[in-house]
């Protein structure tokens, strides 16, 4: 592809004007192609949603099973973000692609799908950001709950300089985070375009993303390797996890030895599993679950409490979805969420809330299983 034969349209993902720009740009340069900044997935979900269709249920086992909830609320929180700012100015995250999709169907063009995979994206971002990072990402969740300020001036958000600035503010901010949401990016999709076969092409990506584009398209020498964009890294095993896979082998070799020794292990073990089902089951009643989801904390959490490859947060989330009967409208309608008390009304926002309950009560309990259970025992056992 020729960049002679490539028009860049940069857009702000929640403007008016945009829609504008878009489908006037699409009918004034007649396009064989129309590229968006769109990957599958979100292409797929964007045309169900415009038609009126969506998932009649979430698969809340599957999610957690699969590794998949830290993106999960990562995306409905980002399209919750979007949502509230198009809200205020009275335009639908996303149209201007949708209006690029569809009047690329009215005059015959094709659709290019440019963007890189956004559980690709999200799991290396998720896996690069530093704690702090994160929590500065939370922190600013958390803030917008309560936020009433208001974007008057979209439109801005196109200006260079205003990009430049944000960008800068961005990338001070959470480097990591910049490198692989904005540069990777940049990077992918501007190889996505130098590939594609056409003769006259139109591309709508968000303003960000048009500057980084241009300049790769005129170094594509610098361009990575696409195939380390799509690759995700598996994380290293920090220092806390493997204290964390350690503390359930000492146990039960301080149980077993204890049994060695012919000491009388079956209060310890009563004491054990009353400490850490109690708090368990309190973290989660506490976190407004049903009694069911309660008593199946309880039951696990002296077992969870032993293998560092499950939660007892994981068991009581799974029974609060199916009799919560979590359907795709609650993930919807956490997006457009004003205020905490429909937060905490949200059907999937309960969930997520007992999960995490659950998991601190058990371990609170832990800990304090560790100081009147395990210490008294190792005691007995080794004559301290």
């Amino acid at each position: 592809m020729a960049q002679e034969n490539l028009k860049i349209i940069g857009t702000a993902h929640v403007s008016k004007e945009s829609v504008k720009e878009v489908k006037q740009a699409i009918l004034l340069n007649q396009p064989d192609i129309v590229a968006v900044e769109l990957d599958m997935n979100r292409y797929q979900n964007m045309i169900a949603e415009k038609n009126g269709k969506t998932k009649s249920n979430i698969n809340i086992k599957d999610i957690i099973k699969k590794d998949k909830l830290s993106i999960f609320l990562v995306s409905i929180f980002l399209s919750y973000l979007q949502r509230k700012i198009g809200d205020n100015l009275g335009v639908k995250p996303g149209s201007e692609m949708i209006i690029a999709i569809e009047t690329a169907e009215e005059i015959g063009a094709k659709i290019a799908l440019i963007d890189r995979d956004i559980n690709i994206t999200l799991k290396r971002a998720l896996n690069e950001m530093s704690f702090i990072e994160k929590a500065k990402f939370v922190f600013g969740i958390i803030a917008s709950f309560f936020s009433k300020d208001e974007l008057d001036d979209v439109e801005s958000i196109k200006d260079e300089n205003t990009i430049a600035e944000v960008m800068k503010y961005f990338k001070e901010m959470s480097p990591k985070a910049y490198n692989v949401l904005v540069s990777e990016r940049d990077a992918y999709m501007a190889n996505m375009l130098r590939n594609i076969d056409g003769e006259n092409i139109v591309a709508v990506v968000g303003a960000g993303h048009k500057k980084g584009i241009k300049e790769y398209l005129e170094h594509p020498q610098q361009i990575p390797p696409i195939e380390g964009l799509l690759t995700i890294k598996k994380s290293r095993i920090p220092l806390g996890k493997l204290i964390l896979f350690s503390i359930p082998i000492i146990f039960v070799l301080i149980f077993v030895l204890a049994l060695i020794k012919g000491i009388n292990i079956e209060t310890s073990i009563f004491k054990f599993i009353l400490i850490t089902g109690s708090f368990s089951f309190l973290g989660c009643i506490l976190s407004g679950s049903k009694i069911y989801s309660a008593i199946i904390a309880f039951i696990v959490a002296p077992l969870t409490t032993l293998h560092p490859l499950l939660a007892a947060g994981f068991f009581s989330g799974i029974v609060e979805a199916k009799m919560r009967h979590i359907s795709m409208d609650d993930a919807v309608n956490i997006t457009k969420i004003d205020s905490f008390q429909e937060l905490w009304d949200n059907n999937l926002f309960r969930v997520i809330i007992i999960m995490v309950g659950t998991n601190i009560g058990a371990s609170i309990g832990l800990f304090l299983a560790i100081s009147k259970v395990i210490f008294p025992l190792f005691s007995k056992t080794f004559g301290f």
